[in-house]
């Protein structure tokens, strides 16, 4: 299950969108009067209220749970305010209510984007400082090195040492049990 920013090339198969990044679009609002304000502080509240009953239900998830944040979902994204910018974004996003709910048909999901962006982190810095790279050899070398790293780093082993033991750095032949083993066994 893909969770993602609404970024088109994330919208493969079925897919769920992160509630950090929908909130933000009312974050991004620019209100004009002290009443349109007090819109969008009341319904980034209730959003974050709601995005808490959410967490609860992955908890404890349940078909009368499901329902009732369903009926929930739709009283707040239906609400009008008469301020036209938070109106449109409150109907925009209703309309995705499938891939913002995706979490009650999958509560295992995370409701945001926070991890996969945590993991883009170190490859985002390293790119800017670097430029990127020239060849299309060179983003393959970037792009599995950094992926061997996250992946070392997540199963609590050391990269260079990992590394180390791949090319027989120390050892005739490796001690480390495959990646992907590893993976398997911690599932």
């Amino acid at each position: 299950m893909i969770v993602s920013d609404d970024a088109g090339q994330f919208r493969v198969g079925t897919h769920a969108l992160c509630w950090v990044h929908a909130e933000r679009l009312l974050h991004k609002l620019m209100p004009a009067t002290p009443r349109q304000v007090k819109h969008v502080e009341t319904l980034r509240e209730l959003i974050w209220l709601f995005y808490k009953q959410l967490k609860n239900y992955q908890r404890s998830p349940g078909p009368r749970a499901a329902q009732g944040l369903q009926v929930r979902f739709d009283r707040i994204f239906s609400i009008r305010t008469g301020y036209g910018d938070l109106d449109k974004l409150l109907f925009r996003l209703r309309r995705r209510k499938p891939e913002l709910l995706r979490v009650l048909e999958r509560p295992e999901i995370p409701l945001h984007t926070n991890a996969s962006e945590r993991d883009l982190r170190g490859f985002v810095i390293k790119r800017k400082i670097s430029g990127g790279t020239v060849s299309r050899n060179g983003r393959l070398a970037r792009d599995s090195m950094l992926g061997l790293s996250k992946t070392c780093q997540k199963l609590g082993l050391s990269f260079w040492r990992y590394l180390g033991d791949r090319l027989g750095i120390g050892t005739s032949h490796p001690t480390i049990p495959p990646l992907a083993t590893m993976i398997v066994a911690r599932s």
